[in-house]
């Protein structure tokens, strides 16, 4: 196995995406934005073929370009992707690569006044801008998205809250179940902020903004909880509600507003069951080992998916022996069966 790229049966092309629904977002990051548009074998061979799009997502702290990262003895999704199309019977398909980082690590792919509209920049800046450039089919009986962590949190919320953009999902360990993935840390980063920054994100803040980040080890645990914080209690002045107090108990009125963004219970909602049954297909899954127990999530997010009354045929539930992390070779398995799915 090469410790190197690899030349690609299809190929990629890079674009950027210059969103007005980003520009002037609060935390001052960049509304240009690339994107990576993969064109599988034979996109060239005949013009007048349209295919379907899987829109691939990452998970916190990720940005597109870490698609092409390669750790020792794997290779890096992109390149599984186009394996996948040159050599099984996989029906063809455009696999768009989004960026939707911030610089609290990530938006969870939701609308928040604390950190910018990254959900509706991508169903209506990112969606419309490829099928203007490209051979889609552009309707949402023939476009996915998937993702892993984070990403496949927004695999999960998107299709519910925009079901006329997105007819099939993917979750690799997405974020669900807020009680068990979440709510068990937020003791841990409460002694962080005691301990260090005398209970205050703000000062936590202002010394990371005066280093290079990860020279404390407290570091990624706190970035990351005010990055959940961000996305789901972001307020109207940018400020940012926790959901817990200085001794680690749950705010009520804050952790309520969590919780309303919680894929598994946001699918017991009428509006969101209907937007589940029309789905095409429904990909979950998650390793047994989960160090957030998100194989929990899966497990209550298929349970609500089957509670909607989305028919067994179009789901796909699987749990495998693995930890969070290095399950990118998860990845091809779901794209080839929603790629089957949308064709």
């Amino acid at each position: 196995m090469l410790p190197w790229s690899t030349e690609l049966a299809g190929r990629i092309e890079q674009g950027v995406v210059r969103s007005e629904l980003l520009r002037g977002n609060p935390l001052g990051d960049p509304h240009e934005r690339p994107v990576y548009v993969y064109l599988p074998p034979g996109y060239d061979d005949d013009p007048g073929r349209r295919y379907p799009v899987v829109y691939t997502i990452q998970g916190y702290t990720g940005h597109v370009a870490m698609w092409f990262n390669r750790a020792p003895f794997r290779r890096p999704y992109p390149e599984l992707a186009d394996e996948l199309f040159a050599t099984t019977d996989t029906p063809p398909a455009i696999v768009v690569y989004v960026d939707a980082w911030t610089a609290v690590g990530g938006s969870q792919f939701l609308d928040s006044p604390a950190t910018g509209r990254y959900h509706s920049y991508l169903c209506e800046e990112v969606v419309p801008w490829v099928d203007a450039r490209y051979r889609t089919l552009p309707d949402r009986d023939h476009r996915a998205i998937a993702g892993k962590s984070s990403g496949g949190y927004g695999s999960m919320v998107t299709p519910m809250l925009r079901p006329d953009v997105f007819g099939a999902l993917a979750t690799h360990a997405g974020d669900a179940l807020f009680e068990v993935c979440y709510q068990p840390h937020f003791r841990d980063i409460a002694r962080l902020l005691r301990d260090e920054y005398d209970g205050s994100y703000a000062a936590f803040l202002a010394d990371l903004r005066g280093r290079v980040h990860g020279t404390k080890d407290s570091d990624m645990d706190l970035i990351e909880m005010y990055g959940y914080a961000a996305a789901y209690s972001g307020n109207e002045d940018a400020s940012v509600s926790m959901p817990f107090d200085d001794i680690g108990a749950v705010v009520p009125e804050v952790w309520s507003r969590w919780l309303a963004w919680d894929p598994v219970r946001m699918a017991v909602e009428p509006k969101y069951a209907e937007a589940l049954r029309a789905q095409r297909a429904i990909w979950i899954d998650a390793g047994t080992r989960d160090e957030y127990h998100l194989d929990f999530g899966a497990e209550a997010f298929r349970r609500e998916v089957a509670k909607a009354g989305v028919p067994a045929e179009k789901v796909h539930f699987e749990l495998f022996n693995a930890k969070h992390g290095a399950i990118e070779y998860r990845y091809p398995l779901a794209l080839s069966w929603l790629c089957h799915n949308l064709t």
